[in-house]
């Protein structure tokens, strides 16, 4: 004898029954599947008693499935998952099988159902949310029992395991989906644009596409680009809405591509640059055109009309990455010959050419490879060249430093060693019988090659009579704005305010390639106006820029910094710039220009800003006239920036949080104000970095490497600077009169409002533009 359900189970039962019907009513009024899916979103959640709710659709390639909707969570990217039983959804739909389960953080829960099923926990870490019991049912095409998706119910609200009426009305639900799922399918609409796809996958809306698309033509710039840089869309991305829109594959850029000459032979860059076409290469199959149209080329049959009789199979990418490619391959060509061609023509055991045949023959191989040596430092933006040579029958290696890391680029042959550093000192004006001793000197590219560059040159005599030469590229061109140097908003404030005084002497510190001649150039750019005469001393000329009278050191004719310095004070300056103080003599000069009614800036070789000042005072300076002079100091240092392409964005743990405030608190530790009250200053600081950098739920949002074709698959593109700013405040000053030692000056910048190096660092590794194993390998004291 069976027991009839009580009569408040039975009137929850058929409530919920008759919601479901309406549900399933309004599905089947639909007229696709983004609205069939929008139809349910809401009430689904309400009727289930869920926290949240999720439709999973198969992807073309049938071994994975795609978010199409996920309520209560922010999808920035399309969620992928592979059918298998490695994830919940993923064994739901290798299955086709309903799988409720009570707590997916219990192991012995899931291994249960399978041996490899486990949970995936980087989606609660980038969402913050807590994911506790899980409904999930498969999407069935009954006529052709071909999975379609899955749909997913996440947490109840009352925190009990979904119930078996709700199992059954998930059934009830996924029956009416799946037949009016597989009718839109089948018909679906074709795509309208190559952007399509970014909607239906669920990256952008309809709206926000054509909202962003007004943006972009109110600002003039490519929709593509638009969607690239300030929305934060992928190539990839990009590519595959591209290529289902046109029904050709992909084409990514590939940097190390080789150039197919036979191909390009009959092409000129400006047809190929008007009409947006290129072949790739030739394979069994035939020719690979790639085409940012390929509809379009495909149409007028022109590139047909180029290949005639052969087959040709297009492909299709961004209008970036055809740009790169037509560079790629014209600039080579441009040039008739590449690394790869002449280090083939320079045979390892040959007769290497002799000095003398230099002038007499300036077309040769080597000749070639050093030009072609510049040229490619300067297009993969290499900072310097060196060039190493081996002992015995060892290559002499080449390589480039780029954002800070030297990269291998080529070995020359043995034989060519001697030759090669010869061909470099002809061009620097050096003297090449001259092996014993360091020489510099300097190269006008522009004398020998394409591109109007000037290259610093240093020849070290090394080890075994051979000699190592490092050329450093001093890329000319317009200063860069202030607000672009990456300073802190804090930082960025505080030296504003510093160099808008009328008078007074201020420091830009760091190593060698820290980037200190650029910032006191973007400084001097700022305060450049009309009524301003500014003399600049500087050692090369490496940035120029309109309004300022600039003058070239050479130590040879007896102009050095003191000589320039001291002609500056009778030209009626306003503002004086040194290129660096290294010495007793300029220092003071600059001190008596600064105590003149002069604002002078100059750079120092220093650590950081509190050594700085004691180091000049080290040389001499009278503490008193430094003191009343001094405005600040600026220690900096570069970085390298994580990829923006590839970037990965994760949600930190407590202990990851924790680690970076340690690290915060460590340079304030013999700070008055933190060892009054370390518990306290330690909130504090906290406070205001969620207050800056966390989310809603107080959740901080940091950025992993990954590694992609954009950066050569390292996860860092770029550089961005870390600095430290001491100003000349009252309390500097008296410490500064009484010489006081690094570590109270270091004090007494701290309560004044100073941010270390390392501070910085990890306040942009919060703010997601690099990570601490770059910050900690130039900030560490």
């Amino acid at each position: 004898m069976s027991l009839s359900p009580k009569p408040n189970a039975m009137a929850r039962r058929l409530a919920f029954f008759k919601g479901l019907q309406a549900l399933t009513a309004r599905v089947q009024e639909t007229h696709n599947i983004d609205g069939a899916i929008a139809a349910v979103a809401v009430d689904v959640c309400a009727l289930f008693g869920a926290e949240r709710f999720a439709i999973y659709i198969v992807d073309d390639s049938g071994t994975t499935v795609s978010a199409r909707l996920k309520t209560g969570q922010h999808v920035a990217r399309t969620v992928r998952v592979p059918i298998s039983e490695k994830s919940i959804v993923g064994c739901v739909a290798a299955r086709r099988q309903l799988l409720n389960i009570c707590n997916v953080y219990d192991e012995a829960e899931l291994r249960a159902i399978s041996s490899e099923l486990e949970f995936r926990q980087d989606v609660d870490e980038r969402s913050g949310a807590r994911t506790k019991q899980m409904l999930a049912a498969p999407l069935i095409n009954v006529q052709s029992q071909q999975l379609i998706g899955v749909v997913q119910l996440i947490n109840t609200i009352d925190a009990q395991p979904f119930s078996a009426i709700e199992e059954e009305g998930l059934l009830a639900l996924t029956q009416t989906l799946s037949a009016v799922f597989a009718q839109l399918l089948k018909a679906e609409a074709p795509l309208h644009s190559k952007f399509d796809l970014l909607v239906r996958s669920g990256s952008l809306s309809g709206q926000q596409l054509e909202e962003l698309a007004e943006k972009a033509r109110q600002q003039g710039v490519d929709l593509e680009d638009y969607l690239l840089d300030a929305c934060g869309c992928s190539l990839a991305e990009l590519g595959e809405s591209m290529s289902k829109f046109y029904g050709v594959p992909y084409e990514a850029f590939h940097a190390d591509r080789i150039r197919p000459m036979d191909l390009l032979r009959n092409l000129k860059r400006e047809y190929a640059e008007q009409n947006q076409w290129l072949p790739l290469e030739e394979n069994a199959e035939g020719i690979v055109i790639l085409a940012v149209d390929p509809g379009q080329v495909m149409g007028s049959r022109v590139a047909q009309n180029v290949f005639q009789h052969a087959k040709l199979l297009y492909r299709v990418c961004s209008r970036r990455e055809f740009t790169r490619t037509v560079a790629q391959f014209f600039e080579q060509v441009a040039d008739d010959f590449s690394v790869g061609d002449l280090l083939s023509d320079m045979s390892e055991d040959g007769e290497a050419p002799t000095t003398e045949d230099f002038n007499a023959a300036s077309d040769n191989e080597l000749v070639k490879l050093v030009n072609r040596i510049i040229v490619d430092a300067h297009r993969q933006g290499a900072s310097d060249i060196h060039i190493e040579p081996r002992p015995g029958k060892e290559k002499t290696l080449v390589r480039f430093r780029v954002d800070g890391m030297l990269t291998p680029y080529i070995e020359v042959p043995a034989s060519y060693r001697n030759a090669l550093v010869a061909r470099i000192k002809i061009m620097s004006e050096l003297d090449i019988s001259e092996r014993r001793k360091p020489q510099d000197g300097k190269i006008r590219f522009r004398k020998y090659g394409p591109l109007d560059l000037e290259l610093r040159v240093a020849t070290i005599p090394t080890a075994g009579g051979m000699e190592d030469v490092v050329m450093r590229l001093l890329q000319q061109g317009e200063p860069i704005p202030l607000s672009a140097l990456s300073l802190s908003d804090h930082n960025l404030f505080r030296l504003k305010e510093t160099i808008s005084k009328p008078y007074g002497i201020f420091f830009v510190c760091g190593p060698t390639g820290s980037g200190k001649t650029t910032t006191l150039h973007s400084i001097l750019k700022h305060i450049n106006k009309p009524d301003t005469k500014i003399w600049t001393a500087e050692d090369p000329v490496e940035i120029t820029q309109k309004g300022l009278r600039q003058v070239q050191v050479n130590r040879k004719a007896g102009l050095d910094f003191p000589v320039v310095m001291r002609a500056f004070l009778r030209a009626d300056p306003d503002v004086i710039m040194v290129g660096e103080m290294r010495d007793v003599e300029t220092v003071s000069i600059g001190l008596e220009a600064s105590l003149t009614g002069h604002l002078v800036f100059s750079t120092l070789h220093t650590n950081s800003a509190p050594e700085s000042i004691v180091r000049l005072l080290d040389m001499g300076m009278d503490p008193f006239n430094f003191a009343d002079a001094l405005l600040g100091v600026l220690a900096q240092r570069l970085t390298r920036r994580l990829c923006r392409s590839c970037g990965e964005s994760y949600v930190a743990d407590e202990a990851e949080i924790n680690t970076l405030l340690d690290e915060y608190c460590e340079d304030l530790r013999h700070s008055p104000r933190f060892m009054a009250d370390p518990q306290a200053a330690r909130e504090a600081i906290l406070d205001d970095w969620r207050k800056q950098y966390a989310d809603e739920n107080g959740q901080f949002s940091l950025v992993r490497p990954v590694g992609c074709v954009e950066c050569n698959n390292t996860g860092y593109r770029g550089r961005i600077g870390l600095h430290e700013l001491m100003l000349g405040t009252d309390t500097a000053k008296r410490l500064i009169q009484t010489r006081a030692l690094v570590s109270e000056l270091l004090t007494a910048a701290l309560n004044d409002g100073m941010r270390t190096l390392r501070q910085d660092g990890i306040e942009k590794v919060l703010a997601g533009m690099t990570d601490m194993v770059q910050v900690r390998k130039v900030s560490i004291r």
